[in-house]
């Protein structure tokens, strides 16, 4: 038996030998850049922004998607040119709520100038 642990022990040690004793990584792959997400301005939104459900249907007509969840509400209008989002919150508890919140893209998915989108599907 001794003779058996002994071989075995010198098999081992030899064995040892073959191993690399250092790990290369794997090659590194480029990082994507991060892209500064788009900077939002107010500019040609007044009409929508800070007003109630009332006026912006009167604004734009009926919506085509009224979702309400919890204290928020959300109006979606579409027309040829995009689909306009807006999301009302009340300012104050028991508060008329209000657009606080907007969000546009072509219909295709792609997103779209805000202020453009409020423009084109604005009643004349």
């Amino acid at each position: 038996m001794g003779r058996i642990l002994a071989a075995a022990l010198l098999a081992g040690l030899g064995l040892s030998g073959c191993v690399s004793g250092s790990v290369e990584a794997p090659p590194a792959r480029p990082i994507a850049p991060v892209q500064a997400p788009p900077s939002y301005t107010s500019t040609g939104l007044e009409s929508v922004l800070g007003r109630s459900a009332r006026i912006v249907t009167g604004l734009f007509g009926t919506p085509s998607l009224d979702v309400r969840e919890g204290p928020a509400r959300k109006l979606q209008f579409l027309g040829p040119a995009c689909v306009l989002d807006l999301y009302l919150y009340a300012p104050r508890a028991g508060g008329d709520p209000i657009v606080t919140h907007i969000d546009a893209r072509l219909p295709d998915g792609r997103d779209m100038d805000r202020a453009s989108c409020v423009a084109a599907l604005s009643r004349r």
